[in-house]
Protein backbone atom coordinates (compact mmCIF):
# COMPACT_ATOMS: atom_id res chain seq x y z
CA UNK A 1 0.00 0.00 0.00
CA UNK A 2 1.69 3.26 -1.11
CA UNK A 3 1.78 6.09 1.40
CA UNK A 4 -0.11 9.18 0.31
CA UNK A 5 1.89 12.34 0.85
CA UNK A 6 -0.34 15.24 1.82
CA UNK A 7 0.58 18.50 0.12
CA UNK A 8 1.23 21.38 2.51
CA UNK A 9 -0.41 24.74 1.80
CA UNK A 10 2.27 27.42 1.28
CA UNK A 11 -0.13 30.21 2.26
CA UNK A 12 -0.38 28.92 5.83
CA UNK A 13 3.30 29.61 6.61
CA UNK A 14 5.64 32.61 6.81
CA UNK A 15 8.05 31.33 4.18
CA UNK A 16 11.50 32.83 3.76
CA UNK A 17 13.42 32.11 0.58
CA UNK A 18 17.13 31.56 0.19
CA UNK A 19 18.96 31.29 -3.12
CA UNK A 20 21.43 28.39 -3.03
CA UNK A 21 22.95 28.69 -6.50
CA UNK A 22 22.56 30.58 -9.73
CA UNK A 23 23.96 28.97 -12.85
CA UNK A 24 24.44 30.59 -16.24
CA UNK A 25 23.49 28.09 -18.90
CA UNK A 26 23.72 28.33 -22.68
CA UNK A 27 22.06 26.44 -25.47
CA UNK A 28 23.92 26.39 -28.77
CA UNK A 29 21.61 26.95 -31.73
CA UNK A 30 22.15 27.65 -35.40
CA UNK A 31 22.20 31.41 -34.88
CA UNK A 32 24.63 31.33 -31.92
CA UNK A 33 24.15 30.80 -28.21
CA UNK A 34 20.96 31.30 -26.20
CA UNK A 35 21.88 32.46 -22.69
CA UNK A 36 19.63 31.78 -19.69
CA UNK A 37 19.92 31.42 -15.91
CA UNK A 38 19.02 28.52 -13.65
CA UNK A 39 18.33 29.23 -9.97
CA UNK A 40 18.15 26.72 -7.11
CA UNK A 41 16.06 28.07 -4.22
CA UNK A 42 15.17 26.81 -0.74
CA UNK A 43 12.08 28.15 1.07
CA UNK A 44 11.09 27.41 4.64
CA UNK A 45 9.35 28.47 7.82
CA UNK A 46 11.74 27.86 10.75
CA UNK A 47 8.98 28.22 13.37
CA UNK A 48 6.80 25.53 11.72
CA UNK A 49 9.69 23.19 10.70
CA UNK A 50 8.56 23.27 7.05
CA UNK A 51 11.01 23.40 4.13
CA UNK A 52 11.00 22.93 0.36
CA UNK A 53 13.27 23.40 -2.63
CA UNK A 54 12.77 24.23 -6.29
CA UNK A 55 14.58 25.31 -9.41
CA UNK A 56 13.65 27.77 -12.09
CA UNK A 57 15.08 28.81 -15.44
CA UNK A 58 14.59 32.12 -17.24
CA UNK A 59 16.36 34.68 -19.43
CA UNK A 60 16.99 36.95 -16.41
CA UNK A 61 18.07 36.12 -12.85
CA UNK A 62 15.08 37.64 -10.96
CA UNK A 63 12.56 35.68 -13.05
CA UNK A 64 14.57 32.47 -12.54
CA UNK A 65 14.54 33.05 -8.77
CA UNK A 66 10.80 33.76 -8.80
CA UNK A 67 10.13 30.53 -10.73
CA UNK A 68 12.35 28.64 -8.28
CA UNK A 69 10.38 30.02 -5.31
CA UNK A 70 7.06 29.02 -6.92
CA UNK A 71 8.42 25.52 -7.56
CA UNK A 72 9.73 25.25 -3.99
CA UNK A 73 6.34 26.21 -2.52
CA UNK A 74 4.78 23.26 -4.37
CA UNK A 75 6.90 20.62 -2.63
CA UNK A 76 7.04 21.60 1.03
CA UNK A 77 8.00 18.95 3.60
CA UNK A 78 7.24 18.87 7.33
CA UNK A 79 10.36 17.93 9.32
CA UNK A 80 10.29 15.94 12.58
CA UNK A 81 12.45 17.83 15.08
CA UNK A 82 13.19 17.77 18.79
CA UNK A 83 13.30 21.17 20.54
CA UNK A 84 16.34 22.54 18.65
CA UNK A 85 17.93 19.57 16.88
CA UNK A 86 17.03 16.42 14.95
CA UNK A 87 15.86 13.25 16.78
CA UNK A 88 18.53 10.84 15.52
CA UNK A 89 21.44 10.32 13.14
CA UNK A 90 20.42 9.81 9.52
CA UNK A 91 22.08 9.41 6.11
CA UNK A 92 20.38 10.70 2.97
CA UNK A 93 21.38 9.56 -0.51
CA UNK A 94 20.67 10.92 -3.95
CA UNK A 95 22.83 10.09 -6.95
CA UNK A 96 26.43 10.16 -5.74
CA UNK A 97 25.50 12.70 -3.06
CA UNK A 98 25.44 11.53 0.55
CA UNK A 99 24.47 13.80 3.43
CA UNK A 100 24.96 12.73 7.04
CA UNK A 101 22.85 14.58 9.63
CA UNK A 102 23.78 14.15 13.28
CA UNK A 103 21.99 15.59 16.33
CA UNK A 104 23.99 18.08 18.36
CA UNK A 105 23.68 19.41 21.92
CA UNK A 106 22.33 22.88 22.74
CA UNK A 107 24.69 25.71 21.73
CA UNK A 108 26.46 23.85 18.91
CA UNK A 109 24.80 25.74 16.06
CA UNK A 110 24.38 24.65 12.46
CA UNK A 111 27.65 23.10 11.34
CA UNK A 112 27.02 22.62 7.64
CA UNK A 113 28.36 23.79 4.32
CA UNK A 114 26.63 25.58 1.48
CA UNK A 115 23.49 23.84 0.28
CA UNK A 116 22.96 21.78 3.46
CA UNK A 117 23.20 24.93 5.63
CA UNK A 118 20.48 26.65 3.58
CA UNK A 119 18.13 23.69 4.09
CA UNK A 120 18.88 23.34 7.83
CA UNK A 121 18.39 27.03 8.64
CA UNK A 122 15.21 27.19 6.54
CA UNK A 123 13.83 24.11 8.34
CA UNK A 124 14.44 25.70 11.76
CA UNK A 125 17.14 23.30 12.94
CA UNK A 126 19.34 25.22 15.40
CA UNK A 127 21.86 22.56 16.46
CA UNK A 128 23.08 19.95 13.99
CA UNK A 129 26.31 18.43 12.70
CA UNK A 130 26.36 17.59 9.00
CA UNK A 131 28.78 16.05 6.55
CA UNK A 132 28.35 16.14 2.81
CA UNK A 133 30.01 13.10 1.23
CA UNK A 134 30.57 12.51 -2.47
CA UNK A 135 29.35 15.10 -4.92
CA UNK A 136 29.43 18.87 -4.38
CA UNK A 137 26.68 19.43 -6.97
CA UNK A 138 24.15 21.60 -5.06
CA UNK A 139 21.14 19.95 -6.73
CA UNK A 140 22.13 16.44 -5.62
CA UNK A 141 23.28 17.63 -2.18
CA UNK A 142 19.92 19.30 -1.53
CA UNK A 143 17.99 16.25 -2.76
CA UNK A 144 20.10 14.01 -0.50
CA UNK A 145 19.44 16.37 2.43
CA UNK A 146 15.69 16.15 1.79
CA UNK A 147 15.90 12.35 1.63
CA UNK A 148 17.59 12.44 5.05
CA UNK A 149 14.96 14.83 6.47
CA UNK A 150 12.14 12.59 5.20
CA UNK A 151 13.70 9.62 7.05
CA UNK A 152 13.56 11.41 10.42
CA UNK A 153 11.07 9.77 12.80
CA UNK A 154 9.65 11.22 16.01
CA UNK A 155 9.56 9.28 19.31
CA UNK A 156 5.83 8.74 18.91
CA UNK A 157 6.25 7.24 15.40
CA UNK A 158 8.91 4.80 16.62
CA UNK A 159 6.84 3.90 19.70
CA UNK A 160 3.75 3.25 17.56
CA UNK A 161 5.77 1.04 15.18
CA UNK A 162 7.07 -1.03 18.09
CA UNK A 163 3.68 -1.19 19.78
CA UNK A 164 4.82 0.67 22.90
CA UNK A 165 4.15 4.02 24.50
CA UNK A 166 6.56 6.94 24.00
CA UNK A 167 7.50 6.85 27.71
CA UNK A 168 8.71 3.23 27.42
CA UNK A 169 11.43 4.12 24.89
Amino acid sequence: MPTVIKRLDAGAYQLKDQVVSINRVTKVVKGGKNLSFAALVVVGDPSAAVVGFGSGKAKEVPQAIRKGIESAKKNLVKVNLTQTSIPHLVLGRYGSGRVLLKPAPEGTGVIAGGAVRAVMTSAGVQNVLTKSIGTTNPHNVIKATFEALKKLRSRHDVAATRGKSAEEL
